[in-house]
C-alpha cells in the first residue's frame, strides 16, 4: 500500500504523493483484506488496496486467501455503489502465485462474488501480458461452461 514495486508503484507514481498519505493513515492491510483511498490523479475516483498472498506451495492457504482478495475488493465496490473495477493479476507477480491457479480464482471468485446483488456492471481483468490475458480468457470460458453444466442439471 505504500508504493513499492510492481502494479502498487505505478498506481502510487501515477496518483501522486496523496495517496501515499491517506494510506499510511490506514495503517496496513492484512493479507486477503482490501481497503479503499481516493484516486488522487488517477482517472479513477478510487484506488482499491489488496494484499495478494506469497505462493509457498499452495498447501498454506494461499488459494483461498488470493480469493478473499477479489471477494473483499468486490464487497467494496458494492458498499459505494461502484459500477466498474479493474483488478490486476493479484500475486502473480514477484509473490509467484501461478499464474493459471490465479486467473481461474480470480474469475470464479468475481463471478460468485456477483452472484447476489452488486453495483457492479463491468469487471475488467487489467492483464500485463499476453499469457495473463489468454489464462483469463480461459478461465472466464471455463466458469461459463460450469455455470451452463451446472444449470442443465438441475
Amino acid at each position: 500500500m505504500l508504493g513499492g514495486g510492481g502494479v502498487d508503484g505505478a498506481i502510487h507514481r501515477a496518483a501522486g504523493p496523496d495517496l501515499v498519505m491517506e494510506c499510511r493513515m490506514l495503517h496496513g492491510c492484512k493479507t486477503g483484506e482490501a481497503k479503499i483511498t481516493k484516486g488522487y490523479r488517477l482517472p479513477a475516483r478510487h484506488v482499491i488496496h489488496t494484499v495478494g498472498p506469497v505462493w509457498q506451495g499452495g498447501d498454506r492457504g494461499e488459494p483461498e486467501l488470493l480469493a478473499s482478495c477479489y471477494r473483499r475488493s468486490i464487497e467494496l465496490c458494492h458498499k459505494l455503489l461502484l459500477d466498474s473495477v479493474a483488478f490486476p493479476a493479484i500475486s502473480t507477480g514477484i509473490f509467484r502465485f501461478p499464474a493459471d491457479r490465479a486467473a481461474s480464482i480470480a474469475v470464479a471468485t468475481s463471478i460468485e462474488a456477483i452472484s447476489t446483488e452488486t453495483s457492479l456492471s463491468q469487471i475488467v481483468f487489467c492483464c500485463f501480458s499476453e499469457q495473463s490475458a489468454e489464462l483469463h480468457d480461459q478461465a472466464l470460458s471455463e466458469a461459463i461452461a460450469s455455470r451452463a453444466r451446472a444449470r442443465s442439471a438441475r
